[in-house]
């Protein structure tokens, strides 16, 4: 399938070395199109046209196999440390051809944690989800009245049988990552506005 979308994730490795070796290791049968050092170091691993195993089972947008439709990159970071400003000034060039190679609208940039939220959680708090928005390289909510939590996501792309909490998780990691405690009017305010924004009109799953 033509990519539509670009899949974010972090290697949780030692180092991008580290990293590397297992991605090409068939042994472990996971792969990425790019992978990003912290020193800004890029690697090309799977040609854009090609199918790369760094997705796994997961939905966006009504859509499943996020491998065939994807382009996977991977940053080296352990998800607990601000990422490198060489890795995040890499990553915003590669991104920019990319999408203008694929025609891949900002909104079409997700976390991996988006796509998969009960069972990942990369790129993780620390990723700098406004800097890329605002390179018009990926989106952020501009807060509209609170409404359903659970359509408005759906709209913008969660997959909503996953549960309000995983869901909640996942919008929180990336739009709001230092919030704690129950679903509230700001979560519910950000989702609308994401949802009027750049939502598909369809039925809640």
């Amino acid at each position: 399938m033509r990519p539509s979308l670009i899949v974010l994730h972090y290697t949780a490795m030692s180092s991008a070395s580290a990293a590397l070796e297992r991605l090409c290791d068939p042994a472990f049968e996971v792969s990425a199109h790019y992978l990003i050092g912290k020193d800004g170091m890029l690697w090309q691993l799977v040609d854009e046209a090609d199918r790369a195993w760094h997705a796994g089972q997961g939905r966006w947008a009504g859509m499943d196999d996020i491998n065939s439709r994807s382009i996977g990159i991977e940053l080296d970071n352990s998800g607990a440390e601000p990422f490198s400003e060489p890795l995040m000034t890499r990553l915003e060039d590669l991104m920019a051809g990319i999408m203008t190679r694929w025609d891949i609208a900002p909104a079409g940039v997700i976390a991996h944690s988006d796509m998969a939220p009960t069972r990942k959680w990369d790129p993780g708090r620390r990723f700098d989800w406004r800097r890329l928005a605002r390179q018009g390289s990926s989106v952020w909510p501009e807060p509209a009245a609170p409404g359903d939590f659970t359509r408005d996501a759906a709209r913008f792309g969660y997959d909503v049988s996953c549960g309000e909490d995983a869901v909640l998780d996942a919008v929180r990691q990336r739009f709001r990552p230092w919030a704690t405690g129950p679903l509230d009017d700001i979560d519910r305010a950000l989702v609308a506005g994401l949802a009027a924004r750049f939502g598909i009109d369809r039925d809640t799953p």
